[in-house]
């Protein structure tokens, strides 16, 4: 059976229902707060395009200001070679020319050098910023494993190699045996150094069965803080350089490393001419910024070492040392890590370390 006369009905009455003035005038209220979908999809494609410009604009701005913010601070070190003279104190105004007059030029113009001067006491801005060279003389640095000395440290250790007066040791806790590859990590480890400028008398490479070379296992502290101990007081070691608590990479050996150092500096164990530095762990985005970190390193770090073109070529090649491990994301990463380019520390006392002990316990 069919039922057309119901249609026809249900029909009419729709059509009465749309004639009547209401619910026209209701019909209209509603397209007026709903717009058609056409109108919506112009409207965010325009509201895109305008947000994606802004945005190029701001990255270039951003670029433009980091390229030129490292090509002024080489400028303002001098010849950029991370030397002796290039290293000054957090606490000291010595080279940036405060309290001096800049020295005027025979016709009454400001010297060249005058305006390096002026710069420098008004940006403060230096390819290498780290303590005094006579608070550090004899400076350990602390890893976990063959290559994190120049995969993280190596403008530190290129840095703190060129100063005159000071001795880099390094103590490696583990002999890199993860992949029983230990003896030839040991060479590699040893060759990486030479190109670093680190002697092989000044290496100090664990072979302990409790510190494997595993990131399923966990050190135990007080193991490797009376190794660290050790190592400081027969080396009358001034300063120590070590990973913070998110250990760079997050690698539990990493970590194990800092508490370990931690807990002696909050035992009040370490000697009292013995500074304890970490190196500053940073998020992904900008670890994968090259030089373009250079803005942000400036303005949240105190410490800092900042190489140039052909001084990272150095920490590259002595990274191509370690053959056993260059798999195709680490030349990814000598390019456009900034580990490659800049290292950011910050000096640890007593109250940092109780408060991060305290986050991690929680």
């Amino acid at each position: 059976m069919r039922f057309n006369w119901l249609s026809e009905y249900v029909a009419s009455i729709s059509s009465s229902i749309a004639s009547t003035s209401p619910w026209r005038q209701l019909q209209q209220q509603v397209q007026q707060l709903v717009p058609n979908p056409q109108a919506i999809y112009c409207r965010i494609r325009s509201s895109s395009a305008e947000a994606l410009e802004h945005v190029l604009i701001a990255c270039a701005v951003y670029l433009l200001v980091c390229l030129g913010l490292y090509k002024l601070t080489f400028w303002l070190s001098g010849s950029g070679s991370g030397s002796d003279a290039h290293h000054t104190d957090d606490n000291s105004n010595a080279g940036s020319g405060e309290g001096e007059e800049l020295n005027p030029s025979p016709d009454g113009n400001r010297s060249p050098g005058g305006l390096k001067k002026a710069l420098q006491s008004g940006l403060r801005l230096r390819s290498v910023r780290l303590p005094k060279t006579a608070y550090m003389e004899r400076v350990l640095l602390i890893t976990a494993h063959p290559d994190d000395e120049c995969m993280f440290f190596g403008p530190l250790i290129y840095s703190l190699t060129q100063r005159q007066g000071c001795q880099v040791f390094i103590l490696c806790l583990s002999n890199g045996n993860f992949e029983h590859k230990a003896k030839v990590r040991r060479q590699e480890l040893w060759r990486s150094c030479s190109k670093l400028g680190i002697p092989e008398s000044n290496i100090v490479l664990m072979n302990a069965t409790n510190l494997p070379d595993d990131p399923y296992v966990d050190w135990r502290p007080d193991a490797v803080a009376s190794l660290i101990l050790h190592t400081i007081e027969s080396l009358d070691i001034q300063a120590i350089f070590t990973f913070d608590r998110d250990g760079v990479s997050s690698h539990p050996n990493h970590c194990a490393v800092y508490y370990a150092a931690a807990s002696l500096c909050l035992a009040n164990l370490l000697p009292k001419d013995c500074k304890f530095y970490t190196l500053d762990s940073i998020n992904v985005v900008r670890k994968y910024l090259s030089i373009l970190d250079l803005l942000c390193t400036c303005f949240m770090s105190t410490h800092w070492c900042i190489l140039n073109w052909k001084e990272a070529a150095i920490v590259r090649s002595a990274m191509k040392e370690h053959h056993s491990q260059m798999r195709w994301f680490r030349w990814l990463y000598i390019y456009f890590s900034r580990y490659m380019f800049i290292n950011s520390m910050r000096q640890i006392n007593l109250s940092d370390v109780e408060l991060e002990m305290q986050i991690h316990d929680n």
